[in-house]
């Protein structure tokens, strides 16, 4: 693996005065985004076909601030700008990776686990991220879901009492109002059996101005509401996201993170570490390193499993506990994901298991007697 670039937290210009000001002033043409960013050929292209193709191109001015303008390399660069190699499909390709369309049980909503559902709230993001798991979809289809709309999904999970807790996503529900968010948060929270509600948001990433104290206030109170973020790069730690992330904790709203491995961006255990830690400072938990879903147009984007796994194991005793999240691989057709990292068992015979530290050390540890009566 090739050394981390951009580890440098770059502060970005002053943001415009609200999040609604940077939602309206995303950069979604050609010749808005050559005003600040000078492309390759393999990016223009990119964008012509992104345009054409119904999977769009939306990046805030906030976060193409972080964008390096001369350098196609930068890791924030290649997750939103459009590149021509998302035109290759790749043995292992799938346009619904995990298996959503299947596995839908009502409109919006998804089931692929017994206790847990998925709800699509809105099809609209801030900035569309090129790995995008949902790009089929994106961005096409009016945008927030009504009341109406989610209400057949609402009725199922009030059906199905073994349904526990409820995934709030899209899209991306923060850029819906902070009036409709309590709506469709209070229309979750009126099924008795639904115990905890996770919101999926990359808000604090690329919006963090939209992590106001009134939107705070009024997510605490669906308490138990877990904020599930999606920071890839320690570029992406700004005092701005910091503070986001910060206040959401002061309003005791517990944030976990889910990173995406992607090649380029963050395929080096010194960027992990580096992210990790300042997510920690920031009382966020690293909870997944995901492998990046095999979504069509996304080969030149994802690594190895065994990049994964070489990484995981770097990272093993250089990291706190809380700073070392699961490496995960979501299984195709919607299978469930499957965590996945180096072995450490070096060998096994009855009542004694011979283990490899992180120091590279073998230990044996011995099983107690079965029966001590």
């Amino acid at each position: 693996m090739k050394p981390p670039r951009h580890l440098a937290l770059v502060a970005p210009p002053p943001p415009r005065e609200t999040w609604r000001d940077q939602a309206r002033a995303a950069v979604t043409s050609l010749e808005a985004l050559e005003r600040h960013l000078v492309l390759t050929d393999a990016e223009r292209a990119g964008v012509a076909r992104s345009l054409a193709s119904g999977f769009p191109m939306s990046i805030t001015p906030y976060y193409l601030s972080l964008c390096d303008r001369h350098d196609p390399r930068c890791p924030v660069r290649i997750q939103c700008v459009p590149h021509a190699s998302e035109g290759v499909e790749v043995p292992g390709d799938l346009r619904d990776p995990l298996g959503e369309e299947a596995h839908q049980v009502a409109p919006e909503l998804v089931q692929r686990y017994p206790d847990r559902v998925l709800l699509l709230a809105t099809d609209r993001c801030s900035v569309y991220c090129r790995f995008c798991t949902r790009s089929r979809m994106v961005g096409q289809d009016g945008g927030a879901r009504s009341e109406q709309r989610l209400q057949p999904a609402i009725d199922w999970i009030r059906a199905h009492p073994e349904v526990r807790d409820v995934i709030v996503s899209g899209g991306d529900p923060l850029v819906m109002s902070t009036r409709r968010i309590e709506r469709v948060l209070a229309m979750v929270r009126s099924v008795p059996t639904v115990e905890t509600i996770r919101l999926a948001t990359r808000a604090p990433v690329v919006l963090p101005m939209r992590v106001t104290r009134a939107l705070c206030a009024t997510l605490r109170k669906f308490a138990p509401l877990w904020v599930m973020t999606h920071f890839n790069h320690p570029k992406e730690l700004t005092p701005q996201a910091v503070t986001a992330l910060e206040r959401m904790a002061d309003h005791g709203l517990p944030v976990m993170n889910q990173t995406v491995l992607l090649r380029g961006v963050n395929d080096h255990a010194d960027t992990l570490e580096a992210l990790f830690r300042g997510l920690v400072r920031a009382r966020a938990r690293p909870y997944y390193l995901l492998q990046a879903d095999p979504v069509r147009g996304t080969g030149h984007l994802r690594t190895s499993i065994a990049t994964g796994v070489a990484i995981m194991e770097r990272l093993q005793g250089r990291l706190t506990g809380i700073a070392l999240p699961r490496y995960i691989v979501d299984t195709p057709e919607g299978r469930g994901k499957v965590p996945v990292g180096p072995d450490y068992v070096v060998a096994r015979e009855p009542g004694v298991t011979a283990l490899r530290t992180f120091r590279g050390e073998v230990v044996r540890y011995v099983d107690p007697p079965a029966d001590l009566s």
